[in-house]
């Protein structure tokens, strides 16, 4: 694996497991509404293009159901509230990351969570190991449109030609081939290798200290 000077992460299914908080407080909003309610695994396959798009795929009839704001204002409350409750970085994150911080690599994370939640995960659970961390806002379009990522650079003054994405899913190899940098699909999130496949995957990694070029570590 090539040795890599920046890394940008995906947030949910890459360096956390945060799909039962997302499952929660979907389930939460729809109960409030007397709707049908998900199975874990159902909501996992509807993440990864944000939480407005999951709760409008949860959502009969999604953004024409006339009580859909209200459902996704109920939604953004409850997570808020509860999206530390039982997401944890998945085994092996935090060691590769003070591994790749103390080879003096880039990182950062761009997710398609809300711009607050993203925020405030990122700080909790990594700190100063990740120093930028950019999630959905008005003012700049979300993966896998290439801006977040791009901002994400400019912000660590990384080159495209030294950056690769790390991720879990289409919208994120998407993502990589729109800003024209490599990624890296991890086999420990929301979708199955056969999924990602299908989708465009090159690169596959079993575990994070696969990311560590040993020759450094």
């Amino acid at each position: 694996m090539r040795d890599y000077q920046t890394y940008i992460f995906d947030l949910d299914g890459t360096l956390i497991n945060s799909i039962d908080d997302l499952a929660t407080s979907c389930n939460f909003a729809l109960r409030q509404f007397g709707l049908k309610e998900y199975a874990v695994d159902e909501v996992r396959m509807m993440v990864g293009n944000g939480v407005k798009k999951l709760m409008e795929r949860a959502t009969p009839n999604g953004l024409a159901n006339p009580h859909f704001e209200e459902i996704y204002s109920l939604f953004r409350k409850h997570y808020m509230d509860h999206s530390l409750d039982t997401t944890r970085p998945y085994p092996g994150i935090m060691e590769t990351l003070s591994v790749l911080k103390s080879n003096n690599k880039k990182l950062a994370v761009v997710s398609n969570k809300f711009y607050a939640a993203t925020q405030e995960i990122v700080a909790h659970f990594f700190g100063t190991l990740i120093p930028v961390a950019i999630g959905e806002r008005d003012n700049i379009r979300k993966k896998p449109a290439p801006d977040t990522v791009v901002e994400a650079m400019r912000q660590l003054g990384a080159r495209r030609e030294e950056c690769v994405y790390v991720g879990d899913s289409d919208v994120d190899i998407d993502t990589a081939r729109n800003c024209g940098i490599p990624c890296i699909s991890v086999l420990w999130g929301f979708r199955s290798k056969e999924f990602l496949l299908a989708h465009g995957a090159t690169q596959f990694i079993s575990h994070p200290n696969e990311l560590i070029i040993h020759k450094n570590s």
